[in-house]
């Protein structure tokens, strides 16, 4: 007689044992959280004409996703777009296969997720447009899964939107820096959803699965409205990402509080008056 697993058993039994396998997990987890939550509030204000929504409805549903993307991914992964995982492999603290695979993860979640508000709204598409899938003019649709630029905005100017903003993104992560005065414990990923709405809301947010569009109906205009704007929210992002580097200007070779330990215990070690004398005058240094 075949004997009863117990459900701890059961648990170790399905539990994936591979870190990488785990860490693409939660990115895909993590960035399909962020998708549903500023493609279904866009698709709210789009189907519904401005009535139900708008952009700032739009900034603030983005705010709190990158929020809860954080909490779930942080302690995994914590990359969730290309422009952030770019800057780490640059700095050395993501292998080049790792960025790729991260990458790769991230583009197929985008592309999975935006399938979610598509369904969910589809009664409110096919009402507010009957059935018609536009790119532009007053009844276009295609915004709620891609940005494209109002008819002034030049490629020059909207490409230093996109690395300007992603740059200040990369400058305001220093409060998770610990040689700055960082955000409290447990609080980082607030205080990230905070200054993505700051981001947002003065040079506006970015959102491109526009592959899914594509797909789905709007056809190849996804690609050339614009005068094929299409690269700029690509490049932009990955430019101002890396440009974020040189911001992160502080040592990463040991720890503020590892630095201090070191110090006392060679101070506390040496005995005399003079050694001791001269690691405080370090650390005031």
């Amino acid at each position: 007689m075949p004997t009863k697993e117990s459900p701890v058993e059961v648990k170790d039994r399905l539990q994936i044992r591979s870190l990488l396998a785990r860490q693409c997990l939660a990115e895909f987890l993590a960035v399909s959280v962020l998708m549903l939550l500023i493609q279904g509030s866009s698709a709210q204000a789009v189907t519904r004409g401005g009535t139900k929504g708008n952009f700032f409805t739009v900034f603030l549903a983005g705010s709190p996703g990158v929020m809860l993307a954080t909490y779930v991914s942080g302690n995994v992964s914590g990359e969730e777009d290309p422009a952030f995982s770019l800057p780490m492999r640059l700095r050395g603290h993501l292998p080049w296969a790792r960025f790729l695979i991260y990458s790769l993860v991230q583009l197929l979640s985008v592309f999975c997720a935006s399938g979610v508000p598509y369904a969910l709204y589809d009664d409110a598409l096919q009402n507010y447009t009957g059935g018609s899938r536009t790119v532009t003019g007053p009844k276009e649709t295609a915004s709620i899964f891609a940005t494209y630029p109002v008819p002034y905005l030049s490629l020059s100017n909207g490409f230093l939107d996109h690395v300007l903003g992603t740059w200040m993104l990369m400058v305001g992560k220093a409060i998770l820096d610990t040689w700055n005065k960082g955000a409290p414990a447990g609080l980082e990923p607030v205080v990230v959803g905070l200054l993505i709405l700051a981001i947002t809301l003065s040079m506006g947010a970015n959102c491109d699965p526009r592959l899914f569009a594509y797909i789905a109906g709007w056809g190849p205009e996804v690609f050339s409205a614009g005068n094929g704007w299409w690269w700029v929210p690509v490049v932009g992002p990955l430019v101002g990402g890396m440009l974020g580097t040189v911001a992160q200007h502080h040592p990463e070779d040991s720890e503020p509080s590892q630095d201090l330990e070191c110090a006392q215990q060679e101070a506390s070690g040496s005995g005399s008056p003079a050694a001791t004398q001269l690691q405080e005058s370090k650390l005031r240094l």
